[in-house]
Protein backbone atom coordinates (compact mmCIF):
# COMPACT_ATOMS: atom_id res chain seq x y z
CA UNK A 1 0.00 0.00 0.00
CA UNK A 2 1.28 3.13 -1.03
CA UNK A 3 1.81 5.86 1.53
CA UNK A 4 -0.45 9.16 1.50
CA UNK A 5 1.23 12.19 0.05
CA UNK A 6 0.94 13.76 3.79
CA UNK A 7 2.54 10.70 5.69
CA UNK A 8 5.33 10.77 3.32
CA UNK A 9 5.94 15.05 4.05
CA UNK A 10 5.25 13.62 8.23
CA UNK A 11 8.13 10.99 7.85
CA UNK A 12 10.43 13.57 6.01
CA UNK A 13 9.41 16.21 8.19
CA UNK A 14 10.70 14.01 11.35
CA UNK A 15 14.12 12.48 9.97
CA UNK A 16 15.00 15.92 9.15
CA UNK A 17 14.46 17.21 12.77
CA UNK A 18 16.19 14.69 14.26
CA UNK A 19 18.96 14.99 12.00
CA UNK A 20 18.81 18.89 12.75
CA UNK A 21 18.42 18.04 16.38
CA UNK A 22 21.86 15.84 16.09
CA UNK A 23 24.15 17.99 14.40
CA UNK A 24 22.93 21.05 17.01
CA UNK A 25 24.42 18.65 19.14
CA UNK A 26 27.75 18.16 17.58
CA UNK A 27 27.88 21.58 17.14
CA UNK A 28 27.26 22.26 20.82
CA UNK A 29 29.77 19.66 22.21
CA UNK A 30 32.59 20.91 19.43
CA UNK A 31 32.07 24.20 21.01
CA UNK A 32 32.50 22.95 24.61
CA UNK A 33 35.36 21.05 23.94
CA UNK A 34 37.13 23.83 21.89
CA UNK A 35 36.05 26.06 24.92
CA UNK A 36 38.02 24.45 27.46
CA UNK A 37 40.72 25.30 25.62
CA UNK A 38 42.32 28.44 26.87
CA UNK A 39 43.82 31.37 24.28
CA UNK A 40 41.95 30.27 21.61
CA UNK A 41 43.89 27.27 21.27
CA UNK A 42 42.56 23.41 19.74
CA UNK A 43 41.96 20.61 21.18
CA UNK A 44 41.38 17.21 20.03
CA UNK A 45 41.47 13.59 21.17
CA UNK A 46 44.69 12.23 21.79
CA UNK A 47 45.55 8.56 20.73
CA UNK A 48 46.41 7.74 24.15
CA UNK A 49 43.10 9.08 25.66
CA UNK A 50 43.20 12.29 26.46
CA UNK A 51 43.64 15.60 24.76
CA UNK A 52 46.27 17.24 22.46
CA UNK A 53 46.02 20.92 22.65
CA UNK A 54 47.47 22.84 20.17
CA UNK A 55 48.41 26.75 21.08
CA UNK A 56 50.87 27.54 18.41
CA UNK A 57 51.96 30.64 16.62
CA UNK A 58 49.20 32.85 19.17
CA UNK A 59 52.08 35.20 20.26
CA UNK A 60 51.13 33.95 23.99
CA UNK A 61 53.25 35.93 26.03
CA UNK A 62 52.77 33.46 29.25
CA UNK A 63 52.17 29.74 29.59
CA UNK A 64 48.00 29.66 29.63
CA UNK A 65 47.00 28.46 33.34
CA UNK A 66 43.21 26.97 32.21
CA UNK A 67 44.62 24.20 29.99
CA UNK A 68 42.60 21.02 30.28
CA UNK A 69 43.58 18.62 33.28
CA UNK A 70 43.64 15.72 30.78
CA UNK A 71 45.99 17.12 28.19
CA UNK A 72 48.78 14.62 27.22
CA UNK A 73 50.19 16.79 24.48
CA UNK A 74 50.65 20.54 24.32
CA UNK A 75 51.93 22.64 22.06
CA UNK A 76 53.08 25.73 23.08
CA UNK A 77 56.06 26.46 20.25
CA UNK A 78 56.19 29.86 17.87
CA UNK A 79 54.88 32.04 20.66
CA UNK A 80 56.57 34.82 23.18
CA UNK A 81 57.12 33.60 26.20
CA UNK A 82 60.10 34.49 27.95
CA UNK A 83 59.79 32.34 31.00
CA UNK A 84 58.70 29.37 32.44
CA UNK A 85 57.15 30.12 36.36
CA UNK A 86 57.22 27.93 39.01
CA UNK A 87 55.03 25.40 38.85
CA UNK A 88 53.77 26.43 35.41
CA UNK A 89 52.52 22.67 34.35
CA UNK A 90 51.74 21.14 37.95
CA UNK A 91 47.75 20.27 36.76
CA UNK A 92 48.80 18.73 34.07
CA UNK A 93 49.54 14.74 35.68
CA UNK A 94 49.08 13.38 31.88
CA UNK A 95 51.19 15.66 30.44
CA UNK A 96 53.95 13.31 28.15
CA UNK A 97 54.71 16.10 25.28
CA UNK A 98 55.29 19.34 26.06
CA UNK A 99 56.70 21.85 23.05
CA UNK A 100 58.01 25.16 23.96
CA UNK A 101 60.56 25.42 20.82
CA UNK A 102 60.80 28.51 18.97
CA UNK A 103 60.41 31.56 22.07
CA UNK A 104 62.05 34.02 23.25
CA UNK A 105 62.65 31.79 26.93
CA UNK A 106 65.65 33.32 28.72
CA UNK A 107 64.78 31.52 31.81
CA UNK A 108 64.04 28.51 33.27
CA UNK A 109 62.91 29.08 37.30
CA UNK A 110 63.35 26.47 39.80
CA UNK A 111 60.31 23.93 39.53
CA UNK A 112 59.31 25.11 36.51
CA UNK A 113 58.29 21.68 35.65
CA UNK A 114 57.73 20.38 38.77
CA UNK A 115 54.29 17.67 38.67
CA UNK A 116 55.95 16.29 35.34
CA UNK A 117 58.43 13.84 36.95
CA UNK A 118 56.44 10.91 36.38
CA UNK A 119 54.71 11.37 33.18
CA UNK A 120 56.68 13.69 30.63
CA UNK A 121 58.42 11.97 28.05
CA UNK A 122 59.65 14.68 25.75
CA UNK A 123 60.73 18.13 26.08
CA UNK A 124 61.49 20.70 23.53
CA UNK A 125 62.77 23.65 24.24
CA UNK A 126 64.97 24.22 20.81
CA UNK A 127 65.52 27.63 19.27
CA UNK A 128 65.22 30.06 21.89
CA UNK A 129 67.33 32.20 24.46
CA UNK A 130 68.77 30.12 26.75
CA UNK A 131 72.33 30.57 27.90
CA UNK A 132 72.16 29.06 31.66
CA UNK A 133 71.02 25.71 32.54
CA UNK A 134 69.14 25.75 35.96
CA UNK A 135 68.91 22.32 37.27
CA UNK A 136 66.35 23.03 40.12
CA UNK A 137 63.50 24.12 36.75
CA UNK A 138 64.46 19.92 35.81
CA UNK A 139 64.56 18.72 38.83
CA UNK A 140 63.60 15.14 38.89
CA UNK A 141 62.47 14.86 35.61
CA UNK A 142 63.73 11.93 33.48
CA UNK A 143 62.31 13.34 29.97
CA UNK A 144 64.31 13.17 26.67
CA UNK A 145 64.82 17.03 26.05
CA UNK A 146 66.15 18.98 22.80
CA UNK A 147 68.47 22.09 23.96
CA UNK A 148 69.48 22.37 20.81
CA UNK A 149 69.71 25.80 18.55
CA UNK A 150 70.13 28.29 22.15
CA UNK A 151 72.87 30.42 22.82
CA UNK A 152 74.51 28.71 25.40
CA UNK A 153 77.17 30.18 27.90
CA UNK A 154 79.55 27.77 29.36
CA UNK A 155 80.94 28.29 32.24
CA UNK A 156 81.96 26.89 35.73
CA UNK A 157 77.98 27.23 36.65
CA UNK A 158 76.43 25.72 33.27
CA UNK A 159 79.14 22.61 33.80
CA UNK A 160 77.99 22.30 37.83
CA UNK A 161 74.70 22.50 36.58
CA UNK A 162 74.87 19.17 34.59
CA UNK A 163 76.27 17.21 36.81
CA UNK A 164 73.46 17.94 38.57
CA UNK A 165 70.91 16.38 35.58
CA UNK A 166 71.48 12.78 36.91
CA UNK A 167 67.75 12.07 36.50
CA UNK A 168 66.98 13.82 32.95
CA UNK A 169 68.05 11.71 29.69
CA UNK A 170 71.93 11.71 28.79
CA UNK A 171 71.13 12.11 25.48
CA UNK A 172 69.20 15.38 26.01
CA UNK A 173 72.73 17.19 27.09
CA UNK A 174 74.02 16.46 23.56
CA UNK A 175 72.64 19.14 22.41
CA UNK A 176 74.21 22.03 24.44
CA UNK A 177 76.41 23.19 22.04
CA UNK A 178 78.83 26.36 23.34
CA UNK A 179 77.93 29.42 21.85
CA UNK A 180 80.23 31.47 24.33
CA UNK A 181 82.28 30.64 27.00
CA UNK A 182 84.08 31.43 29.94
CA UNK A 183 87.29 31.13 29.95
CA UNK A 184 87.27 31.88 26.30
CA UNK A 185 90.17 30.32 25.62
CA UNK A 186 88.73 27.16 26.69
CA UNK A 187 88.28 25.31 23.30
CA UNK A 188 84.59 24.43 23.86
CA UNK A 189 82.92 27.20 21.52
CA UNK A 190 80.65 25.81 18.66
CA UNK A 191 80.79 21.83 19.77
CA UNK A 192 79.04 20.35 22.05
CA UNK A 193 79.77 20.35 25.72
CA UNK A 194 79.93 16.64 26.21
CA UNK A 195 82.30 15.93 23.46
CA UNK A 196 85.09 18.19 24.60
CA UNK A 197 86.30 15.89 27.77
CA UNK A 198 88.90 17.79 28.97
CA UNK A 199 87.33 20.38 29.32
CA UNK A 200 87.44 22.28 32.81
CA UNK A 201 86.01 25.59 33.07
CA UNK A 202 86.35 26.06 36.70
CA UNK A 203 90.18 26.45 36.72
CA UNK A 204 89.59 30.49 36.88
CA UNK A 205 87.49 30.57 39.66
CA UNK A 206 90.05 27.90 41.31
CA UNK A 207 92.73 30.28 40.53
CA UNK A 208 90.44 32.86 41.43
CA UNK A 209 89.89 31.69 44.90
CA UNK A 210 93.42 30.25 45.73
CA UNK A 211 94.32 34.10 44.95
CA UNK A 212 91.74 35.60 47.40
CA UNK A 213 92.72 32.48 50.04
CA UNK A 214 96.27 33.84 49.50
CA UNK A 215 95.24 36.81 50.05
CA UNK A 216 93.35 36.39 53.23
CA UNK A 217 95.78 34.56 54.75
CA UNK A 218 98.36 37.10 54.34
CA UNK A 219 96.22 39.47 55.60
CA UNK A 220 95.50 37.43 58.70
CA UNK A 221 99.29 36.89 59.11
CA UNK A 222 99.92 40.24 59.16
CA UNK A 223 97.46 41.15 61.38
CA UNK A 224 98.84 38.36 63.80
CA UNK A 225 102.47 39.82 63.63
CA UNK A 226 101.19 43.11 63.81
CA UNK A 227 99.73 42.42 67.20
CA UNK A 228 102.68 40.41 68.21
CA UNK A 229 105.06 43.49 67.30
CA UNK A 230 102.51 45.79 69.66
CA UNK A 231 102.47 43.09 72.50
CA UNK A 232 106.22 43.07 73.05
CA UNK A 233 106.48 46.65 72.42
CA UNK A 234 103.94 47.56 75.29
CA UNK A 235 105.80 45.12 77.39
CA UNK A 236 108.87 46.14 76.98
CA UNK A 237 107.87 49.56 77.75
CA UNK A 238 105.86 48.06 80.72
CA UNK A 239 109.44 46.52 81.74
CA UNK A 240 111.45 49.15 81.19
CA UNK A 241 109.36 51.75 83.83
CA UNK A 242 109.31 49.08 86.46
CA UNK A 243 113.06 48.34 86.57
CA UNK A 244 113.56 51.97 86.44
CA UNK A 245 111.16 52.31 89.47
CA UNK A 246 112.97 49.61 90.93
CA UNK A 247 116.42 51.03 90.61
CA UNK A 248 114.84 54.21 92.22
CA UNK A 249 113.99 52.17 95.52
CA UNK A 250 117.63 51.49 97.05
CA UNK A 251 118.41 55.32 96.48
CA UNK A 252 115.45 56.65 98.85
CA UNK A 253 116.37 53.88 101.31
CA UNK A 254 120.05 55.16 101.21
CA UNK A 255 118.81 58.89 101.28
CA UNK A 256 116.62 58.09 104.86
CA UNK A 257 119.75 56.30 106.02
CA UNK A 258 121.75 59.33 106.10
CA UNK A 259 119.49 61.78 107.32
CA UNK A 260 119.18 59.56 110.21
CA UNK A 261 122.77 59.29 110.68
CA UNK A 262 122.71 63.26 110.45
CA UNK A 263 120.04 63.84 113.01
CA UNK A 264 121.89 61.36 115.71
Amino acid sequence: MMPLPGDWLLCHSVVGCLLLHNLVLMTLCVHCATASCSQSCYCSESPEGGQSVRCSGLRLPKVPRDLPNDTRHLYLDYNLLTTVPTDAFLGLPLLIELDLSHNELAQLEPWAFRGLAESLEFLDLSSNRLMALNPRAFEGLRARANLTQNPWHCDCNLQSAMALLEDLDPVSLTGLVCQTSEPKDAGVRGVPFLSVANADLCVTLKKTTDVAMLVTMFGWFSMVISYLVYYVRHNQEDARRHLEYLKSLPSKRSEQSSTLSTVV
